[in-house]
């Protein structure tokens, strides 16, 4: 099997965005700017208070979007996630193998996940999830062979809220360490780090190799208040830490260098997939040539793009020049 550069697990969500007003977050009751778990029947509500508004969908879910980045700067990835067998679940395999990632999954019986995303005037996006057949991701579904031809096996956090799903999640981890490809991991979002604390600190300190986490994950995983030494902490046991810090930038340790990654001026309108494409940006670079350093600088602005426009997917996509400039930073 010809080599690929990563191989994502996650959640298989089909993303709805639409932008809304402060008071509609009041009238449901949901915590802003922050993921919330939701049933069938809360998501079918939401939806049905958005009739009539501009809605934009797309295959998503964390994984997904980092993995989307990656191939729409170049790079080569499979993706595995459950859908189902409806037109939602059509529409995500469709979505992703148009952008050519390799994603083989049979449809499960049941409804396709979907994360309706509601972005508000201040850019902050709320997210409700409602994980459908996503949840019924096995260990089964891994494939060894696909894992063995990456160089970096990418996993969400959020796999490891549900058992089944978190089987899953640590196959592809153990079979990574088999044959010698190095795992990612993304804290995914603060309520599971406060959540699964000790979990996550047990896979930085076992089989992750590059942790990826904002400010606030970072200062709940370790108790510390400044981000450098957050990522110090974290460092001692990880390889590779990519702390991210909104508009001011980045921190990227690496085997005992730290770079600090500057921040690109941005007017942003809708902070959805920011971290999700930051990742993928510095994946497509440490998997593609350039020095941490240079992916770095990458994901930056690949972040800076995505939160000045909506929805997860870059309008304003990187040439191949502009992306060999960033491999020629010194």
């Amino acid at each position: 099997m010809a080599e690929i550069d990563v191989y994502g697990v996650g959640n298989a969500l089909v993303d709805i965005q639409t932008q809304v007003a402060d008071e509609l977050l009041t009238e449901l009751q949901i915590e802003k700017g922050v993921m919330t778990l939701v049933d069938e029947t809360q998501q079918t509500g939401v939806l049905g208070k958005l009739t009539g508004s501009s809605l934009h969908r797309c295959a998503g879910g964390s994984a997904a979007n980092t993995i989307v980045a990656l191939a729409e700067l170049g790079g080569s990835a499979a993706y595995v996630g459950k859908v189902g067998g409806d037109e939602i679940g059509s529409f995500f395999l469709a979505d992703m193998r148009e952008l050519g990632i390799n994603i083989d999954v049979q449809p499960a019986n049941g409804g396709t996940g979907t994360c309706v995303v509601l972005i508000t005037d201040d850019a902050q996006r709320t997210m409700l999830t409602h994980l459908g057949v996503s949840a019924t991701l096995t260990e089964d579904d891994i494939d060894k062979q696909l894992v063995e031809a990456a160089k970096y096996v990418y996993v969400e956090g959020y796999l490891l809220t549900n058992e089944t799903t978190k089987a899953a999640a640590y196959r592809a981890m153990d079979l990574a360490k088999q044959v010698g490809t190095k795992v990612a991991l993304t804290a995914s979002d603060p309520f599971l780090v406060n959540m699964i604390r000790d979990e996550i600190w047990d896979l930085v300190r076992g089989p992750v190799d590059l942790f990826f986490c904002n400010e606030e994950e970072a200062k709940s995983l370790t108790g510390e208040t400044d981000p450098g030494q957050c990522a110090a902490k974290i460092h001692e046991h990880a390889e590779s830490v990519a702390l991210t810090l909104g508009n001011q930038g980045s921190l990227i340790v690496n085997g005992g260098e730290s770079f600090r990654i500057q921040g690109v001026e941005a007017d942003a309108i809708d902070t959805t997939g920011a971290g999700d494409m930051y990742a993928g940006a510095l994946l497509y670079g440490i998997t593609n040539g350039m020095g941490w350093q240079q992916a770095g600088h990458l994901a930056s602005h690949a972040a800076g793009r995505i939160v000045s426009q909506l929805g997860a997917r870059l309008d304003n996509k990187f040439t191949e020049q502009e992306i060999s400039k960033f491999a020629n930073m010194s």
